[in-house]
């Protein structure tokens, strides 16, 4: 099957005033199907606005191709690709009303203006703003004013819809609201979606696939719970949520079960078919797969003892930093249930940390 959108060894350098450059984009690949909502997650600087751009036709590649059905874009000029931006801060006419924002792109294309009014008030009904055509911009929330902007790129009906960052100027239950309405506009209009961010909750709650970012380079490409579960090294495992890593050497390998050493002789035990005796990996453990019980409590197979130092509360979860010994803090999460009888840990109570092994995941340890 051909690609829809590829994007081929992708690399961009930007020069520095002083010499020398930046690679923003080191050999990046990735085939972007059709009708999937695609996210690019990384932390600030990793190169995801900048590959957006490249794809949008905002920046020009130094090495590599940006293909659209199996045509070439790298002389195509943003303008004539299929493709539509929404930009962080919406960038609305502030002297135009609803209306004429969505449909100013129409306008410019010389629309016949009956067909222009009635994709107009198409693409607002599609996105909750049925009514809104005659306020102005400085009349609507920040929520309102994000599905204008949508509306304003949807009217056009582009093939791929590019979003950088559109939710990071709303607070939280807003951008919640706006998560869930976002993915329901990409099932209704069946376009796919390129969807910048830096938040993890938002691109796990959002994507099909997820392309964690970093140094200009794709780390992992996977769907969020592949992403969540089974990161592809430290990096992904310790962006993508909360990790608990311990790393050290296999000594035992028997029956698809790994018993690992760390470095403080500890022997923890893991179910993988990915390494052997003699191995240097790291396990990752996430903090809802740690249960606790009392160190005086009944002996498990397999547990880590420890120390709680640090007990927050978050809600519906007590998050507990339990010393393990050597320095390392191991974070466990703990439901909370009100009026429940049960354990009170608190700071200085001396606990095990309970886990089963084929929660653990393994993956080759950097520090090898």
């Amino acid at each position: 099957m051909d690609s829809f959108l590829r994007i081929s060894s992708a690399s961009k350098f930007y020069r520095m005033p002083g010499g020398g450059e930046v690679k923003a984009l080191d050999g990046v690949s990735i085939d972007i199907k059709n009708n999937e909502f695609l996210t690019l997650l990384g932390p600030s600087g990793c190169g995801k606005t900048t590959l957006l751009k490249c794809i949008a036709g905002f920046e020009d590649l130094d090495v590599g191709d940006i293909v659209f059905e199996g045509v070439s874009l790298r002389q195509v000029p943003a303008h004539r690709r299929p493709f539509n931006t929404v930009f962080q801060n919406y960038a609305l006419f502030p002297h135009m009303d609803v209306s004429d924002n969505v449909g100013y792109g129409l306008d410019v294309a010389g629309t016949d203006k009956k067909e222009r009014n009635a994709r107009v008030n198409e693409m607002l009904d599609l996105v909750g703003l049925s009514g809104f055509g005659g306020r102005e911009p400085r009349q609507l929330s920040g929520g309102q004013q994000q599905r204008v902007a949508l509306a304003r790129s949807l009217v056009l009906k582009p093939r791929v819809l590019l979003l950088d960052e559109p939710l990071s100027a709303l607070d939280r239950k807003m951008r919640e609201t706006m998560q869930v309405e976002l993915k329901n506009l990409q099932h209704s209009v069946g376009i796919t979606f390129v969807f910048v961010t830096h938040d993890q909750d938002e691109a796990l709650a959002m994507s099909d696939r997820i392309a964690v970012v970093s140094q200009g380079k794709v780390q992992q490409l996977a769907g969020p719970k592949e992403i969540y579960d089974a990161p592809a090294n430290e990096f992904v495992a310790n962006f993508v949520g909360r990790s608990n890593i311990f790393t050290g050497k296999i000594i035992k390998a028997d029956g698809g079960y790994l018993t690992l050493r760390t470095g403080n002789g500890r022997e923890l035990l893991a179910k993988s078919d990915r390494f052997t005796s003699g191995d240097h990996v790291s396990m990752v453990l996430r903090p809802e797969h740690l249960t606790l019980s009392p160190l005086s409590g009944a002996d498990e197979d397999i547990f880590v003892p420890g120390t709680v130092t640090n007990c927050l509360f978050v809600g519906s979860d007590m998050q507990l930093h339990v010393d393990v010994g050597l320095g390392r803090t191991a974070l466990v999460r703990h439901r909370h249930n009100k009026g429940a009888t049960g354990e009170d840990f608190h700071t200085g109570a001396e606990v095990k940390l309970y886990y089963s092994p084929e929660a653990a995941h393994l993956i080759e340890s950097t520090g090898g």
